[in-house]
């Protein structure tokens, strides 16, 4: 017979191959071609899908944040009807200023809850306890490199409490905080072109030279 079809309308149609009646016709012939499993992507080798490298599991805990997981602050946030409140563990005056003044001072970088709350209020209790002064001096060599970070932060909250703990140490130091004043007035002038700042600042710098003396 004739290996092309002639219509009425003169088109002519070729019959169909043996893969194309494979398709339509028993499955049998290409079961195995069929039981073959696709090739993986060059993607899947490169980002697993039992990896998910932007997971919250994957990302490391802040070193406040792991120091907190891990019961290293004797504090905890207590949700109050209308405002939180942190819990000691036993009266803060009881607790060692170093190294938890310096945590706390670290923590004041922290953007998410409940660690920037715990680290601003943690700050400022303990600042707040008898003989903070004497405690919190010999530590400022390691404190203010830790608030001088958080006056850099890009972030306006964290700039917020930088400089609210600035003016919380300056309160309880006094003039011991003169000599490490260069180390933080550059931060403060940076921010000080910002119009929502403008205000806070100038208070914040009246208050350091009011707590400094006159050498400030």
């Amino acid at each position: 017979g004739e290996n092309v079809l002639r219509m009425s309308s003169g088109i002519q149609i070729k019959p169909k191959t043996a893969v194309q009646k494979c398709k339509t016709s028993s499955p049998l012939p290409c079961s195995q071609e069929s039981a073959i499993k696709p090739q993986p992507k060059p993607s899947d080798k490169l980002n697993p899908r039992t990896i998910d490298p932007f997971g919250a599991h994957s990302r490391p805990l802040s070193a406040f944040a792991a120091i907190y997981a891990k019961g290293g602050i004797p504090c905890r946030l207590v949700h109050g009807s209308v405002k939180h409140r942190l819990q000691w563990e036993r009266p803060p005056e009881t607790f060692r200023f170093d190294p938890l003044l310096v945590t706390l001072a670290e923590g004041l970088r922290e953007t998410k809850h409940p660690y920037t709350f715990v680290s601003k209020e943690g700050f400022k209790e303990l600042l707040m306890v008898e003989g903070a002064t004497e405690k919190a001096t010999p530590l400022l060599p390691r404190l203010v490199p830790v608030l001088k970070a958080a006056l850099a932060h890009s972030d306006d909250e964290v700039f917020g409490r930088g400089l609210d703990a600035l003016v919380q140490l300056s309160a309880v130091v006094g003039c011991s905080l003169n000599d490490h004043l260069k180390h933080l007035l550059t931060s403060l002038s940076r921010r000080l072109m910002d119009k929502k700042f403008r205000e806070k600042i100038t208070v914040a710098l009246q208050k350091l030279e009011q707590y400094g003396g006159k050498v400030s």
